[in-house]
């Protein structure tokens, strides 16, 4: 699995199985947390298979949604470069395998790997970038511009190289990350598809124009 990762391909043999010594997988099941806001951040973590949703949830019951992580993304680096307790949650919207890399090995190849040093440093900042628009869309657009941008972000380079054109995806999943109703988002779709940007069938989204839905709305 680490093989395939893109920041895995350009270690030495000694730095990538250090990396293997020191990363187990886990099955969280569908609601489950794969990290919670709050607890110590031990773990650097990559989505192998599934979808997670990370979002921030209040004692008010209100739920702040940031972003969705598709297979092949890793997060958390941010926090591993801090010494706070987590700042979010980040939650299985269904079975998901997620690689847990340990802290102590996350820290040694900062320390030893020009690489990774190079793949954490454009990690965090297409992230920054990837948040500066999120933001802006969910200050500035309107909802169908609102869950186009939440498709687009998923189809990230970057943050989830990878992907295919098709993403195994529901309309309630969408709501998720982009924090509104499943029938909101049907009548989003329905415009974006009428667009001409992707297409919509049972189970999945097929994305025809990855640029429209990035800058759809601005």
């Amino acid at each position: 699995m680490l093989r395939r990762t893109s920041w895995a391909q350009s270690l030495s043999a000694e730095h990538f199985a250090l990396a293997c010594e020191g990363t187990c997988e886990k099955l969280i099941t569908t609601g489950g947390y794969i990290c919670r806001k709050g607890e110590p951040v031990t773990h650097w973590h990559g989505v192998i298979e599934g979808l997670a949703k990370m979002s921030s949830d209040w004692v008010t019951g209100k739920t702040a949604s940031f972003t969705g992580i598709a297979a092949g993304g890793w997060f958390g680096e941010g926090s591993m470069l801090k010494n706070e307790m987590r700042r979010y949650d980040v939650i299985a919207l269904r079975d998901t395998r997620v690689a847990f890399m340990r802290a102590e090995t996350f820290h040694w190849l900062l320390d030893n790997s020009i690489a990774f040093n190079r793949f954490i440093i454009s990690q965090l900042n297409e992230r920054l970038g990837l948040f500066i628009g999120l933001l802006e869309s969910e200050r500035l657009l309107d909802v169908d511009a609102r869950v186009a941008r939440t498709m687009a972000a998923l189809f990230h380079p970057v943050l989830h190289p990878g992907m295919e054109s098709r993403v195994a995806i529901s309309q309630e999943e969408i709501g998720y990350l982009a924090g509104v109703s499943r029938q909101r988002v049907n009548k989003a779709l329905r415009s974006l598809e009428d667009a001409g940007f992707l297409t919509t069938e049972y189970g999945g989204i097929t994305v025809l124009d990855l640029g429209g839905l990035r800058s759809f709305g601005g």
